[in-house]
């Protein structure tokens, strides 16, 4: 091919299905014409808009969060930045590409919300609208579109938004290229959807999974720590890489020991410090999350943790093996019961259904306090009432503590009656433990203590799991973040509040 020729392909040109599909196959190559771009990102530039800030429509060029992205992706990717850092639009764009010079490809991207998807396809279908009309009305013309659905019926690709909120999101697909959208972010189970979205991955697909913070413990949060692992590589994007962060500078004899450093360690000037420090009057707390600085203080800054983070992580380090698992990992064992020790079994009861909470029971010896076994599953009733009452047999005919809140009741008296259990624990002479609005903040506040006082008496990683992600709620209340658990953390917090009854009984 000829310069001219070479010129004219670029600008999407005379480009054929054959031309197309010729540059599909050399996408990540580097020719010496492009000066040490690769094809994709050539193509990138030649034919896709954007909408600036400015609300224009011109050329995408890529920023310098876009341009180290692309220089050291890999074939699995995970990144975390700040906000407005325009990756997004970069994985749009870059799937974008691949999904219309490879026929059939299928792009999957997923949003956190509906209106996400909305935008995410308003986008891509920029990217489309403003093609060469010979691409548009040849190789790349569209059969009518779905909801945010594009289909190149010619070459047999497909690129797809969705929401994550979408049940059936990437179900009965084949994915050549996937992008999950604020990650952090999503509802529900966002673990056993990404699990669904990776089954439908094909072994040469490529994916992204991108997002701003929010709090330790959730699915982005593990993806980014087994990131080593799972062989994906991590991408971090400070809020200082975005050209546009700056404000009003600031008198360099004003500046704080912290800011001193930042500028010693990264070259900031004076004046994306000013903008770092209205960004924390206007944002306050959440200032780091949104517009993260490194890795640690980013995710251990967000979510407002009720429990002491530091405690809870060196206690993961030094964290033990399980001796017995039972029930398909349902039910964990650490510590057999002991002759002559004395226990107690907690039970926060649910209602059994697939869906929503688990019921949840903590063994802890009383004079101790130690942790000896965890269950946590989808049931409840009849069924519950037996195993925790099993349980407590074997645990020398253990005291059990039920939660006598909603669901409670009944297993309560099931497991007296049909289980026949006599060791059943009585608070203010009603069996079972109570837990209200004046209590429950005193059984959080005594586990909160443990963890710091008394790391060692914890066993689980999945409740210190539970407990990175157990946060002050925007009403005033204390739970589990969204998309997580607290059940196990109910049980622990209950056991905990019943053995201090009972040592306290004792004294008296």
């Amino acid at each position: 091919m000829c310069r001219a020729q070479e010129g004219a392909a670029w600008r999407g040109e005379d480009l054929d299905r054959r031309e197309l599909e010729r540059l599909g196959g050399i996408l990540d190559q580097q020719p010496a014409s492009l000066r040490g771009r690769t094809v994709a990102t050539e193509l990138t530039f030649r034919l896709l808009k954007v909408r600036t800030k400015e609300g224009r429509t011109a050329a995408l060029r890529a920023n310098p969060a876009q341009r180290e992205f692309e220089r050291r992706r890999g074939k699995h990717n995970i990144v975390l930045k700040a906000r407005q850092m325009g990756l997004t639009t970069w994985a749009a764009a870059r799937f974008f590409v691949r999904t219309i010079t490879r026929p059939g490809t299928l792009t999957l991207e997923v949003a956190h919300t509906q209106e996400a998807a909305e935008e995410i396809f308003r986008i891509v279908h920029r990217f489309l609208d403003y093609l060469p009309g010979s691409l548009r009305e040849g190789p790349l013309k569209t059969s009518r579109d779905s909801v945010r659905r594009i289909v190149f019926p010619a070459i047999d690709s497909q690129y797809c938004v969705v929401s994550a909120g979408d049940r059936n999101a990437g179900r009965g697909m084949t994915v050549q290229n996937l992008h999950c959208s604020e990650l952090a972010r999503w509802p529900g189970d966002p673990a056993e959807i990404l699990a669904g979205l990776r089954a439908a991955l094909t072994p040469d697909a490529e994916s992204i999974l991108e997002s701003t913070p929010d709090g330790v413990g959730g699915c982005f949060h593990e993806e980014w720590q087994k990131a080593a692992e799972t062989g994906m590589v991590r991408h971090l994007f400070p809020w200082w890489m975005e050209p546009r962060y700056r404000a009003e500078a600031v008198d360099a004899a004003s500046l704080s020991e912290e800011e001193r450093e930042l500028v010693a360690r990264h070259g900031l000037d004076s004046k994306q410090i000013g903008f770092r420090r209205r960004v924390r009057a206007n944002f306050r707390g959440l200032a780091r999350q949104e517009y993260a600085e490194d890795e640690d203080s980013c995710f251990r800054s967000s979510g407002d943790s009720v429990f002491e983070l530091a405690a809870i992580e060196a206690r993961l380090v030094a964290m033990a093996a399980r001796v017995e698992q039972r029930r398909n990992g349902e039910l964990e064992i650490w510590l057999p019961a002991l002759p002559g020790k004395h226990y107690l079994v907690a039970v926060d009861p649910a209602g059994g259904g697939s869906e929503g909470d688990y019921s949840a029971a903590q063994v802890l010896e009383i004079e101790t306090g130690l942790q000896c076994a965890e269950f946590a599953g989808h049931i409840g009733g009849l069924e519950l009432a037996r195993l925790v009452t099993e349980l407590a047999t074997e645990y020398n005919q253990a005291w059990l503590v039920v939660e006598r809140n909603n669901h409670g009741s009944g297993v309560l008296a099931l497991a007296e009656t049909v289980c026949r259990y006599g060791h059943i624990y009585k608070s203010a002479g009603q069996p079972g433990w109570l837990t209200t609005s004046v209590s429950r903040p005193a059984m959080i506040g005594r586990l909160d203590a443990a963890l710091v006082e008394k790391p060692e008496c914890f066993t689980s990683r999945k409740l210190l799991g539970e407990c990175r992600a157990f946060v002050r709620l925007p009403d005033g209340r204390t739970g589990a973040r969204a998309g997580m658990h607290d059940d196990r953390v109910m049980a622990m917090a209950i056991g905990l509040a019943a053995r201090a009854e009972m040592l306290e009984g004792r004294r008296q």
